[in-house]
């Protein structure tokens, strides 16, 4: 596992973006061989979303043969609710960059069975060859996706009750108010995650840190799901300075030292 250490959130976006671009660009994906990038939601992709329509507008990237496929969506909210998934994807990226529609894949929140619509969308994937590229934020209690403390290391697509503390965090999308945030969700599960030929997280702000702790130097554990990107053999994170501060002097320095000669994707583009 590699931890790209940046020095801001602005720092890490850029670096994040110019890798997903680099990755795209690598593949030269054709309509019969797309790429295939899962994509997150949340706070901690907003730069990077910015930062590829960007890359997207001045030609440095296209999306036209990208196929993408969500982490998760709520249950119960309406599709064009102001803060359902589908809605912030398009908004925030898909809207603004050269994606064909039918290329998009966000699980629907509600379906009339979610079981059977978990396991199409796990079917889906499989029929792509497999995700290429995860790209993925971390919640303070190191959960990835929605997939909880607690939760199987080796879990597929399927229905989670979100925590307390989920809730509570995300309670700043819904007027501030526990009662609007939606129970349930509909996420990949870690083992999807980890199915990836590829996975980078952004982990960013001081109340990350702990988490990213768990992740870095911390044993493998459920309860701490960021930590099942040990087990990956190209797994990122990518964080900035805040999100480092419970990190050990050597851990810090040590992975300082082993990427300061690696190429910066900024200059791939």
């Amino acid at each position: 596992m590699r931890l790209i250490i940046e020095p801001s959130y602005s720092d890490v976006s850029k670096w994040a973006a110019h890798y997903v671009a680099a990755r795209i660009n690598e593949a030269n994906p054709t309509p019969e061989k797309p790429f295939v990038l899962g994509c997150p939601t949340g706070s901690s992709p907003l730069g990077m979303y910015r930062e590829l329509i960007r890359l997207n507008k001045e030609g440095k990237v296209s999306f036209k043969n990208v196929v993408t496929f969500n982490m998760d969506e709520y249950c119960g909210i309406p599709r064009d609710h102001e803060q359902s998934y589908y809605t912030f994807m398009w908004t925030n990226f898909f809207n603004q960059i050269d994606i064909l529609p039918e290329n998009v894949n966000i699980l629907n929140g509600n379906a009339e069975d979610p079981i059977k619509e978990c396991e199409r969308y796990e079917a889906k994937i499989e029929r792509y060859g497999g995700i290429d590229l995860f790209l993925g934020g971390v919640g303070p209690d190191g959960h990835i996706a929605f997939n909880e403390p607690g939760s199987s290391l080796t879990s597929k697509t399927r229905m989670k009750t979100l925590t307390s503390d989920t809730i509570i965090a995300n309670s700043r999308f819904f007027e501030n108010n526990v009662d609007l945030v939606p129970k349930t969700a509909l996420t990949v599960g870690v083992g999807t995650v980890l199915a990836a030929k590829s996975v980078l997280l952004i982990v960013n702000g001081h109340n990350k840190a702990r988490a990213l702790r768990h992740g870095v130097e911390g044993g493998i554990s459920q309860m701490w799901t960021i930590s099942a990107l040990q087990m990956h053999p190209k797994a990122i994170i990518v964080a900035d300075e805040a999100a480092c501060g419970e990190l050990k002097v050597d851990t810090y320095r040590y992975f300082l030292d082993i990427e300061k000669n690696n190429l910066d994707p900024n200059t791939q583009l």
